[in-house]
């Protein structure tokens, strides 16, 4: 029967990071699906003026564009504060929501609806990534308690050994972006089965280009004003976001059945228990640690290269040469080529921790300066194979890059109550990198392969920094979660010593003892992030020592009153 309950559990774990994951990929399947739909028909004048007039849709995309790529630099300040609210089971549910709000605006495309659900989507991104990085970790630490449950660490809740937690790291990240980035994949379905049956030919939409490797906008000189062979009707873009909308409500209601609760209830009361201010400067405490902050260009320089490889690659080298009829066959092989190539990432479980992301830096090096000195012709379709493995190799960089970051944040941290605010501050940083690569959009593209082969020159050297520090085992400072205070309000929360004593029980010394030792532990909870390895220490642990002998002494005393009070009846 144990060995069947812990089965249970086992398939349980299973079933939540399959669900997040599958969740993750739906999600931004129809975002950036829709998006693409929808920014390519607004770019046609005659859809425009057949369905909405006067009204101006270029002005809305740039808005919504710009709601979506600001609106995060803010999101350190308020994600750990919603995940310490909801919970991050209930903020990935949350977080779902929001993204079916925006695909259900696309049914009355106005200023008051896109823009406002463009902004939430802005909101969100942070908080949501954070709370499916931390998921993920979580799901692969509570497989190994539920695998090794007959360990004496694991029956009685202490610390596990250092770096047990890491092979089931590397397993559920590793299944997590092969799911997710199928997302690139599945995002091109709306493309190839409403838009690209009405397209002109490539010598039509790419009409007086001579020159390669601008923005893609600026590249589709469009003749006579419209890509489109055809006039769409009103009702085209209903049908064809109806399944979008049908997809998109249907993950979010996957994330509320299929997930199961990251945390245990005690500790998601331990979590609130805190303090708004505690929780509000936890992540600037976290950066204290050197670790996190030689990655700081890593993160940065992962937000660089997607971007880039969708609006640089994909748009400006490969829709220039074949046309934007073969736009979805280059996405497709990018996220086909991310995906598998991130099962790559297992072979972590063999080899040293840094292969995986130099790797993948020097083979994002090669391909930068390849792009550097090569330059495609427009309107030559001769160049499609040589596009396709060039976008399969910066998907390669892109698996090894993407899963080696959640992995080694999941390693490193093993030991910590809760990685909400690493992961946060991961998310945060390429949010900022995002908003970069929205803002250098004006720039040649030689500016830009340069500031991408910098990025990733600086973030490659911190990253061996950070390693070498690591070998010499130089101490690093980690601030602990802040021992809660609970206020009992109608219900008595149980801890680990006897909540139902009186201190009546207790002689006047040993009160005084006991005052004494909560004035210490609250002394040392002020000073927790002074303790750079984040152990309790030996003062804290005498003092828990002898509070249970205390509370030993106090039992006994109580039972021997009882035994002499029953004596006494009788």
């Amino acid at each position: 029967e144990e060995r069947k309950y812990y089965r249970r559990k086992r398939l349980g774990v299973v079933k939540n990071m399959v669900g997040a994951s599958c969740g993750g990929m739906i999600i931004y399947s129809v975002y950036m699906g829709l998006l693409q739909m929808q920014l390519i028909l607004h770019y046609d004048e005659t859809y425009r003026e057949v369905k909405y007039g006067t009204l101006g849709l270029e002005d809305i995309d740039n808005k919504m564009l710009m709601g979506i790529n600001v609106t995060p630099i803010v999101g350190l300040l308020y994600t750990p504060v919603l995940i310490r609210f909801l919970g991050t089971k209930w903020m990935m549910f949350l977080a779902s929501g929001i993204y079916a709000l925006f695909v259900s605006t696309n049914y009355w495309e106005r200023y008051y609806t896109l823009v406002p659900s463009a902004v939430a989507i802005g909101i969100v991104i942070v908080p949501l990534w954070a709370s499916l990085g931390n998921y993920i970790t979580r799901m692969a630490q509570q497989y190994y308690e539920y695998v090794n449950y007959k360990d004496e660490h694991v029956q009685e809740q202490k610390k596990p050994p250092k770096g047990a937690f890491h092979s089931y790291i590397i397993i559920f990240q590793s299944v997590f972006y092969i799911v997710f980035h199928l997302s690139f994949v599945f995002a091109e379905f709306p493309m190839v089965l409403f838009l690209n049956h009405y397209l002109n030919d490539y010598k039509h939409t790419l009409y007086k280009v001579t020159q390669c490797v601008h923005e893609w906008y600026e590249l589709l000189v469009i003749h006579q004003t419209s890509p489109f062979m055809l006039h769409f009707k009103q009702e085209f873009s209903f049908w064809s976001e109806l399944p979008l909308l049908t997809v998109c409500c249907q993950c979010s209601l996957q994330f509320l059945v299929l997930c199961g609760a990251a945390y245990r209830p005690t500790e998601e009361i331990d979590l609130r228990s805190i303090g708004w201010g505690n929780i509000f400067q936890l992540p600037f405490k976290h950066l204290r640690d050197y670790r996190l902050r030689l990655l700081c260009p890593f993160f940065i320089y992962s937000g660089f290269e997607v971007p880039f490889a969708v609006q640089g690659i994909i748009l400006s080298y490969g829709v220039c040469a074949v046309g934007m009829e073969k736009l979805w066959l280059l996405v497709m092989v990018y996220g086909l080529s991310s995906s598998i190539c991130s099962g790559l990432s297992l072979m972590l479980l063999r080899l040293p921790r840094p292969i995986i992301l130099l790797v993948g830096a020097f083979m994002h090096f090669v391909l930068i300066i390849a792009l550097m000195c090569w330059s495609p012709q427009p309107r030559e379709p001769s160049y499609l194979p040589y596009l396709l493995v060039l976008i399969a190799l910066w998907g390669l960089g892109t698996a090894l890059n993407k899963t080696g970051l959640s992995t080694l944040l999941g390693m490193l941290y093993e030991d910590k109550e809760r990685l909400d605010f690493v992961y946060t501050i991961y998310h945060w940083w390429q949010a900022i990198a995002i908003f970069i690569v929205y803002l250098w959009s004006a720039l040649p593209m030689r500016a830009k392969l340069g500031l991408l082969l910098l990025a990733l020159i600086v973030a490659s050297f911190c990253y061996v920094q950070m390693e070498r520090r690591l070998a010499k085992k130089i101490p690093f400072r980690l601030p602990r979660i802040p021992r809660p205070r609970h206020k009992v309000k109608g219900y008595r929360y149980l801890e680990e010593e006897n909540s139902d004593e009186s201190d009546t029980d207790l002689s006047d010394a040993d009160a005084d003892e006991k005052d004494e030792d909560e004035r210490r532990l609250v002394e040392e909870d002020r000073n927790t992030d002074n303790d750079s390895q984040g152990s309790p220490g030996p003062e804290r642990g005498g003092v828990r020592d002898r509070r249970k002998k205390q509370d030993n002494a106090a039992y006994e005393q109580a039972g021997e009153r009882e035994d002499y009070v029953q004596h006494t009846r009788d």
